[in-house]
């Protein structure tokens, strides 16, 4: 019960939070992304378009983020890299979706913004293949 309330931290309760903080905001963000890559025809209709490269190709870059991006993050592959196109989308999703406002239905965008943003300064751990393959 002592441990519960200490300030103090192992190096193995910080690679098992980077571990977990992977998981689950990849793993949720994977899931958020198939929705997208499975109902992609639909869905591009009302995709918009703040580039002008047309909504089936700003779908596409939202299905690589959403969906590819996470997937990398999950396994700890090129984590750092996988994460930036990640909340690039997570940024856009708060302005264009949700016009900055977090607390009117943005909460979702914002969570992920952190998360990813989290796993972005923090790195992969040591549970990742980044580790094992050196990177």
């Amino acid at each position: 019960m002592k441990k519960l309330f200490s300030t103090k931290y192992t190096d193995r309760s910080v690679t098992l939070a980077l571990f977990l903080l992977r998981l689950v905001f990849g793993g949720l963000m994977m899931v958020h992304g198939y929705d997208k890559l499975t109902h992609f025809n639909s869905m591009a209709r009302m995709m918009p378009d703040p580039f002008h490269l047309g909504s089936t190709v700003t779908m596409s870059l939202a299905v690589f983020a959403e969906f590819f991006c996470a997937a990398l993050v999950v396994l700890g592959l090129l984590t750092r890299l996988a994460a930036v196109p990640v909340i690039i989308n997570m940024v856009f999703a708060l302005k264009l979706g949700h016009h900055w406002h977090i607390a009117g239905g943005g909460e979702m965008a914002t969570l992920f913004l952190g998360g990813f943003l989290a796993i972005l300064i923090m790195g992969p751990g040591k549970f990742s293949v980044d580790r094992l393959i050196g990177k």
